[in-house]
């Protein structure tokens, strides 16, 4: 389910808001991938403490847990709101991190295409540097098989009468 901006704003506090702003859309891409690196460590820091809290809360409610206050939480609405935002803001940084690799990686092919083209080019023509080359040319592979000396229709009308003596036995 999708949480509004307003709904963020509500679950979060300041510094928290500030960190889920930039992973939104137009600003992440604005961001250098030092920063991104550097926001996507300190949003996963702030989503592992919201889910510790979140857990202590719910083990709360259950009666397993130890209360922190004076008496045990009631409700933990406001925690699984928070850690839903903050997760969801890392599937966004974790989603444009693999972008910008998933770009690195198809620009550094492009790359090692051309030079590898710029070398084979520049190679001299000389077939004898080429080990692969055919030489003689392509040569008839003998066929290993041995023909069958029986005939096909003999072979079906063998599996036929198979069937039907197959089938009158089934028939007692």
């Amino acid at each position: 389910m999708a949480i509004s901006r307003k709904e963020e704003a509500r679950a979060l506090s300041t510094d928290e808001k500030e960190l889920v702003e930039k992973s939104h859309h137009p600003a992440v891409q604005e961001l250098s991938d030092a920063d991104l690196s550097g926001l996507v460590k300190l949003l996963r820091e702030r989503r592992d403490k919201a889910q510790t809290e979140a857990h202590r809360r719910r083990r709360e409610m259950r009666g397993k847990g130890a209360a922190k206050g004076a008496a045990p939480s009631k409700a933990d609405g406001g925690s699984q709101v928070k850690l839903a935002v903050l997760a969801m803001a890392m599937r966004r940084l974790n989603g444009e991190a693999e972008l910008r690799r998933q770009l690195a990686a198809r620009v550094s092919l492009v790359d090692n295409a051309r030079k590898a083209l710029a070398l084979k080019q520049k190679a001299p023509d000389n077939p004898a540097h080429n080990s692969r080359t055919a030489h003689k040319g392509m040569r008839a592979v003998a066929n290993q098989k041995v023909a069958s000396l029986v005939r096909p229709a003999e072979l079906g009308r063998q599996r036929k009468a198979a069937k039907v003596a197959q089938a009158k036995r089934d028939a007692r």
